[in-house]
């Protein structure tokens, strides 16, 4: 049997807290606060195919660096913009979350999480599948460098998709 030493449970624990904070603020709608989560140099990226594994040479369903969250956020929160027309909700679970990588000083980590996402605008949609975040260590909290959303049906047909997953 496979045993994590202290160190590393307490970072899980850590690594967990954090994962569920970005939950909450997703959850909230705080598309600002959300974004704040990722480092200067952060993207968000939902591949288009289960394979793929390079964001700029391919399409993608959403591929956005910190600029384009920001312009997305904006627009989500203007009060004439037509996705305030109708309340987004939505209810993020996060589970079996789980160290991939850590680089020698322990500043950057992979960590891989499971997740389900139910989201609510005008009908409901249900999203499943594996989260990859790279985090940096950044003063004294985790910041994202990378979050990929690799849905279990990325290459199914899906309505627009209004906020983040």
């Amino acid at each position: 049997m496979l045993t994590a030493s202290k160190n590393e449970a307490s970072d899980l624990r850590e690594i967990e807290a954090f994962l569920y904070r970005e939950a909450d603020l997703l959850d909230a709608g705080n598309l600002r606060a959300w974004r704040d989560l990722f480092t200067e140099d952060g993207t968000y990226w939902l591949p288009i195919s289960p394979d793929q594994d390079d964001p700029l040479g391919h399409i993608s369903i959403i591929y956005e660096d910190k600029m384009m969250m920001a312009i997305r956020a904006e627009n989500f929160g203007h009060r004439l913009a037509p996705s305030m027309q109708y309340a987004v909700r939505s209810s993020h679970i996060v589970a079996n979350t789980r160290l991939q990588e850590r680089s020698a000083d322990g500043s950057e980590i992979v960590v891989k999480s499971n997740f389900q996402a139910v989201i609510y605008y005008r009908t409901q949609s249900v999203y499943a599948g594996t989260c990859t975040h790279k985090l940096r260590r950044e003063e004294s909290d985790w910041r994202i460098v990378q979050k990929r959303v690799d849905l279990i049906n990325c290459d199914a047909d899906h309505k627009s998709i209004v906020i983040y997953i």
